[in-house]
């Protein structure tokens, strides 16, 4: 088959290096343009520069535009491709291949739509996450499901863990659903509009650690933005800190939400909510990074006591 790619950053990158492993043709890849604050991007990886390396006509731009939308109708694909492409396309555009378009999303559909489904599923307690190649239509990762992988949620899994793992399963994926449209037995699953979860984009204020969250909560949410995504972090004594290692307490702790109280296996406890009742886990904090960029054991960096604080 005839295929034209539309992917930026990492998971892009992976998707066109599975696609180039098989025996179809790439006849165009279509990326964002890079920059000085593309190459200092989280998980930024060149698929323009894979491209041309391995022949593939490369168009880079911005968004689709008219210019784009002729480029593609002249190669006349059979299917178009896409990960980690992040502005919107005119059905003029995902419905021109006979096969349509394919959209990859590292979640399992109809849960975690939106932005950075991996994280937010680490977060919100999920058991399990995985990826999902969906027709594109005009919603926001709505279209009909035609291959799903999943893969278990550890209890010490990181966010970079589960994001390298959720990445091994695109060639699987992508050679499945290709052969799929190739051979004519695709089976297209609606999506239950009823189960539908949606993520906004994270941002800075999404990492600022909220006291009110039981410590269970907490200790996922630390381990959800591990490197190189922005840390999960609080101020101490007016000093931005940043959380990198934390777990739930064994035993239960009262006093006040984000007191540092006591020491515990090498870390040290801090209150979580309702404590004034006793019946709670702390967080224990065994590692964090200073505001020059020092790591330090917990039982050493609060051995003052104190709180922690939502703001300086």
């Amino acid at each position: 088959m005839r295929i034209v790619f539309f992917g930026f950053q990492t998971w892009g990158y992976k998707t066109l290096q599975a696609l180039l492993n098989l025996d179809h043709e790439v006849v165009l890849a279509v990326t964002h343009p890079t920059s000085e604050e593309v190459y200092k991007a989280i998980w930024s990886a060149p698929v323009e520069e894979l491209a041309r390396d391995n022949g593939i006509p490369v168009h880079v731009t911005e968004r689709v535009d008219a210019e784009t939308i002729d480029l593609i109708k002249r190669v006349e694909p059979d299917v178009i491709v896409v990960n980690s492409w992040y502005h919107r396309m005119p059905a003029e555009l995902y419905e021109l291949p006979p096969h349509g378009t394919l959209n990859f999303h590292d979640s399992l559909l109809p849960k975690f739509t939106g932005f950075s489904p991996v994280l937010w599923g680490l977060i919100s307690g999920e058991s399990e996450f995985g990826l999902t190649v969906h027709r594109m239509d005009d919603g926001l990762d709505t279209g009909d499901i035609l291959v799903q992988h999943s893969l278990p949620v550890g209890p010490a899994d990181t966010g970079t863990e589960l994001v390298l793992r959720g990445m091994d399963l695109i060639p699987g994926a992508l050679a499945e659903a290709l052969h799929a449209l190739e051979s004519g037995t695709a089976v297209w699953r609606p999506q239950n509009k009823a189960e539908r979860s949606y993520f906004h984009k994270r941002s800075e204020r999404d990492s600022l650690v909220d006291w009110n969250w039981p410590a269970e909560d907490l200790a996922r949410f630390v381990r959800a933005l591990s490197d190189p995504y922005p840390r999960a972090f609080a101020f101490y004594r007016g000093e931005r800190i940043e959380i990198l290692e934390a777990r739930a307490s064994d035993a239960c702790y009262g006093g006040t939400p984000g007191r540092v109280i006591v020491q515990e296996e090498g870390g040290a406890v801090v209150c979580g909510p309702n404590a004034i009742r006793g019946r709670n886990r702390g967080l224990v904090i065994s590692r964090v990074r200073c505001a020059d960029g020092v790591e330090c054991s917990g039982e050493k960096f609060f051995r003052r006591g104190g709180y922690l604080d939502s703001q300086a």
